[in-house]
């Protein structure tokens, strides 16, 4: 009996830690992953501007327009992809 009773302990202690694990991915990391997506779809979708004018720049401002034409959100920095 001493034996089975060790067994559900470790296989508690499995439980919990599993549950652990996933609540973290799920919490943390999985956000930290989505957000990464859409900034990228973001800014495969913007107009960006290089804005020291040689087109050499890092960072660019970038902005999203609609069907019509008209920019819609605030201003966003992207990689320069040139």
């Amino acid at each position: 009996m001493k034996e089975a009773t060790g067994e559900l302990n470790m296989t508690v202690v499995i439980v919990i830690a599993v549950a652990a694990l996933a609540a973290f991915f799920y919490t943390v990391i999985w956000p930290a992953i989505g957000n990464n997506y859409r900034s990228n779809a973001n800014c495969n979708d913007a107009i960006c501007k290089c804005e020291n004018g040689n087109n050499d720049c890092d960072m660019a401002k970038c902005y999203i327009v609609d069907d019509n034409g008209e920019k819609v959100g605030n201003d966003f920095q992207c990689p320069w992809k040139g």
